[in-house]
């Protein structure tokens, strides 16, 4: 992430040198993604070591938005992704696929305002149970529509009134401002910033864990095929957003580990984190990482770092036809 930093391979570890602090090494074993920033150089001997394990090399910049990646030979069974076209061909399964994203992203929003109710009073938790009735009120819409069209419908009236109760997402606690809405090209606000950021560290592990499994991160079901987009990365990730991304986030503001002096504003109104914001934000992230949380289908708690490669190979089982239904995460 600092700028001046060069990475490079040392035997089974990564190097990292930069002239103001001295070297680090980290083992390779330890290490899921690479993940550079502006100003960070990586040696090609450790970016073949990395395709050579499977392990991506991604470029974002400093609000989180994709830049490039680089990756190994693409493994898995070519006939998975046959599976994965043909229920794209088929308009009654892409819609299966597309409601099961738009339930779990759903659930999982109604479960995030939920638990910032049980630690709200007032006026704010009356508010935060309202929305949350609001979202569950329209699942059954879901399960009643043979429509792609209406199932966006649901999932953008659910979005909107999510992004309605922010102002009671954050405590009085935290420090900056409410938006009223999400701006993400570019933002221009702490908060948007900050799940922009986010949502960028979660794109990095999802696309990889559909990778891993053999799936073609831009042949989606929800958000269709959008040139240049990995739409089915896009499709995973909406099930995650709340619960792992937009928690952190939130929390962060509330506890006054993310701060308005962890943000800068360009003179053309974009907002993005500074170089000590987003190490403030990666030290939250890598903790939400590690928290394990409640799996129905394993029927056991799971790392938040292994979901994306756990639902990854669950929907891959379901387009293969070895389950009728691909069921998203949701804790609840």
């Amino acid at each position: 992430m600092r700028p001046g930093s060069i990475l490079n391979l040392d035997n089974d570890a990564v190097r990292v040198y930069h002239p103001d602090s001295g070297p680090k090494r980290l083992p390779l074993i330890r290490i899921d993604h690479v993940v550079v920033f502006g100003g960070v150089s990586i040696t090609e001997d450790l970016r073949h070591r990395c395709a050579a394990d499977q392990r991506s090399v991604t470029w974002l910049s400093g609000n989180g938005r994709f830049l490039s990646r680089v990756i190994g030979p693409q493994g898995g069974n070519p006939l998975l992704r046959v599976a994965q076209h043909d229920a794209l061909r088929d308009p009654a399964r892409r819609l299966d696929v597309a409601r099961s994203f738009v339930a779990g992203k759903l659930q999982n929003t109604r479960q995030l305002l939920l638990r910032a109710a049980a630690d709200a009073s007032g006026a704010r938790q009356a508010a935060l149970r309202a929305a949350a009735t609001a979202i569950a009120n329209d699942l059954p819409g879901l399960a009643n529509t043979d429509n792609i069209n209406v199932v966006l419908g649901i999932e953008g009236q659910a979005a909107k009134r999510y992004v309605g109760c922010w102002r009671h997402l954050l405590s009085a606690h935290a420090k900056v401002p409410a938006p009223t809405h999400r701006v993400s090209r570019p933002p221009t606000d702490p908060v948007n910033a900050a799940l922009s950021f986010g949502y960028g560290m979660l794109r990095v592990a999802v696309h990889g864990a559909l990778e891993t499994v053999g799936l073609d991160p831009y042949i989606g079901y929800l958000h269709g095929i959008r040139p240049g987009k990995p739409a089915l990365a896009l499709d995973l990730m909406e099930e995650m957003r709340q619960l792992l991304v937009d928690r952190t986030v939130f929390t962060a503001f509330n506890l006054r580990q993310l701060l308005p002096e962890h943000f800068t504003t360009h003179p053309g109104g974009g907002c993005e984190l500074t170089e000590d914001g987003r190490r403030a934000f990666l030290t939250q992230w890598s903790e939400a990482r590690a928290r394990e949380w409640p799996h129905r289908q394993l029927d056991r708690p799971v790392p938040a770092a292994t979901l994306p490669v756990i639902q990854a190979r669950l929907l891959a089982r379901h387009l293969r036809g070895d389950t009728p239904r691909y069921l998203p995460w949701s804790p609840a």
